[in-house]
């Protein structure tokens, strides 16, 4: 009987091992498997369902920086035109110009009056470009964007010294001030303030300086001083062969910050004088009617005012009755305001654009 019992006690404890060694057979064998050993230390592949799972990140893009179209030279030649100046690009824009014959209007719209250059890429940003001169000392181009910051801030000095290519001297009674040609900046000293700079100067008539060219330059200044905004400004002097005298000007101009809504040309001024025929080859010229030239019939009525050594001075002038005075000189209180300027320079060079001295302060 004893012996039953202990048979009955080993057989309850085996089915209990049993029992325990199946419950932990299946625990293990439900286990992830072992990851996979890649060649190499350390290295393993995790199973996909493994890979920790988060939020995509966004792609960092780079902010772009805006475009700005600032010729390399920018502000290379500035100045008097004494400092180094860049080799002006090739012209393509007036390549096959087709270009009106005048005919009694002192300009004429170009290219249906929308510049040649690229307006896509211009920023508000001032400079002011004045291209070498060619083989023959003529004016290649001036190119700019004009803002408040670069605008003249005082009068212009004289600009007397230079002579640009067929600069002549003649004075005929019909034209305005007399003398035929004047020396017409390419960009206006209200625009950049430049004065007596060579690659800034052609020979130009009177009636291109005045009817041409003024009315131009003023609006965009005034647009500019107005509006606080930038004009793109770019002047291109047209020659023909090796003549010394430009056809005319291309004068083309864009408002930048409203995408050239208020200021938007393309203007061809021409270099004439009506009553005048001019020899752009040399500058050589007559009057239609017969009438001489002053300075070839005698002496210029201008010379008994020069000095034999020019002195520079501050004057003060009267612009309409063509007049210069010292500026402690009473009959400077009689000039209206309009008709009153301040001029530091040459006093010969004043007297050879047809001022004349006060006989009162004789200065």
């Amino acid at each position: 009987m004893i012996r039953n019992r202990i048979l009955s006690i080993i057989s309850a404890v085996v089915l209990i091992l049993a029992l325990t060694a199946g419950i932990a057979f299946r625990a293990f064998s439900s286990r992830d498997p072992e990851p996979e050993m890649l060649d190499g230390p350390g290295s393993v592949v995790m199973p996909e369902d493994s890979q920790p799972q988060g939020p995509e990140e966004p792609e960092i893009t780079e902010p772009q920086s805006p475009v700005i179209a600032i010729p390399e030279s920018a502000g290379a030649a500035e100045g008097n035109g004494s400092g180094p100046a860049p080799q002006a690009p090739e012209l393509t824009w007036i390549e096959g110009l087709e270009i009106p014959e005048y005919s009694g209007q002192a300009y004429v719209a170009i290219n249906g009056n929308v510049p040649f250059f690229d307006t896509e890429a211009i920023a508000p940003v001032s400079y002011e470009i004045y291209y070498q001169l060619d083989d023959l000392g003529r004016c290649t181009l001036a190119d700019a964007v004009v803002g408040q910051d670069i605008m003249a801030s005082g009068k212009r000095g004289s600009i007397s010294e230079i002579k640009p290519t067929g600069w002549h001297t003649e004075r005929y009674s019909f034209v305005d001030g007399e003398a035929l040609y004047n020396r017409c900046h390419l960009i206006a000293h209200y625009l950049t303030g430049e004065d007596a700079n060579p690659r800034n100067l052609v020979t130009g008539t009177r009636y291109m300086n005045t009817a041409g060219m003024n009315a131009l330059e003023n609006m965009v200044g005034d647009y500019i001083k107005e509006t606080g905004n930038h004009v793109r400004y770019r002047v291109t002097p047209v020659w023909t062969g090796d003549n010394l005298i430009c056809d005319g000007l291309l004068v083309e101009a864009w408002s930048v910050e409203d995408g050239g809504e208020d200021i938007c040309f393309c203007i061809y001024a021409y270099n004439v004088q009506p009553g005048i025929v001019i020899d752009y080859l040399t500058g050589d010229n007559y009057a239609t009617d017969g009438e001489k030239p002053k300075d070839q019939n005698s002496e210029p009525s201008y010379a008994k005012y020069l000095l034999e050594e020019d002195v520079t001075g501050t004057y003060v002038l009267n612009t309409k009755k063509k007049k210069f005075h010292r500026p402690d000189c009473q009959g400077v209180n009689d000039i209206a305001p309009e008709n009153r300027e301040e001029y530091t320079g040459s006093r010969n060079g004043l007297v050879e654009e047809g001022y004349v001295p006060c006989g009162g302060c004789n200065p």
